[in-house]
């Protein structure tokens, strides 16, 4: 099996996309992982030059549908479904529904979502994240339970913030996650935020073991069933993210150089 590692576009926006997509490139990765901009073609056709110029892949993110009315909700995610999936990319990263809406309306958009994919031939997957319908692990469990063709990207991060722990009680929810989990974002979060200031750290051992243990049961299972492929990125974040010196914002630590350490080290790690 082959483990593809993508690139962030996060904390990156300060470069244009060919210096983006270059940069990317001659770090390592096989592929960028960004939203694109509803309606702007001329960005669109950008990323997609960018990913074709250097030979990568593309995975789009959908994050941005807010609207509290769930039918206008419902409306603008298929609309936004639409767009990204005319990109053509290797499949969507979805931040699904809403923490506030009841467990039957964030159903329905998980099963508008699986209808658009169904229909456009197109995986969407379902990151775990705060403020979405899967922003804790049993929560998330429940709609596992219940829709059996529901898959995830891992962000287990969140999680760990949510519960306050590194989720040592929450076994049989994390064994269902992991068991449907079809894409990781290698962030480490702890149980006081949802990123640790640096994984490399003596102090966050911890956190990155836990994350880790996770994170191979989710390839062993990918392994063990034979898949061609499996995707991977490394998403420690920008400031407010990363801690920073107060007044000037200065970060503790490069951002860049994060998640090009956690993808060298995952590769090095499942090869």
């Amino acid at each position: 099996m082959k483990i593809l590692f993508f690139c962030p576009y996060w904390g990156s926006e300060k470069l244009s996309m060919a210096e983006f997509c270059a940069r990317a490139a001659g770090a390592g990765y096989d592929g960028i992982e960004l939203s694109l901009t509803m309606g702007d073609r001329a960005g669109t056709d950008a990323i997609l030059e960018g990913v074709r110029k250097n030979s990568l892949l593309l995975i789009a993110q959908h994050w941005e549908t807010s609207n509290p009315d769930v039918e206008a909700h419902k409306a603008e995610y298929l609309r936004r479904l639409e767009w990204l999936a005319d990109a053509k990319p290797l499949f969507i990263n979805s931040q699904t529904g809403r923490d506030f809406f009841p467990f039957e309306k964030n159903r329905e958009i998980l099963k508008t979502a699986m209808a658009f994919a169904s229909s456009r031939g197109l995986r969407v997957l379902h990151e775990t994240h705060r403020g979405k319908f899967s922003f804790a692990a049993a929560t998330t469990a429940a709609f596992l339970r219940e829709l059996p063709e529901l898959h995830l990207s891992a962000d287990f991060s969140h999680w760990c913030v949510v519960s306050e722990s590194l989720l040592a009680d929450q076994g049989e929810s994390l064994d269902l996650a992991i068991s449907r989990a079809d894409h990781i974002h290698a962030r480490v979060g702890f149980a006081e935020a949802p990123q640790v200031s640096d994984p490399r750290a003596p102090e966050h051992a911890e956190a990155l073991a836990a994350h880790l243990g996770w994170w191979d049961r989710i390839v062993k299972r990918h392994r063990e069933s034979k898949a061609e492929t499996m995707t991977v990125t490394p998403e420690f974040g920008p400031w407010p993210y990363l801690p920073a010196l107060p007044y000037t914002r200065m970060p503790v630590v490069d951002q860049w150089e994060l998640n090009v350490h956690m993808m060298e080290m995952l590769r090095k790690r499942w090869s």
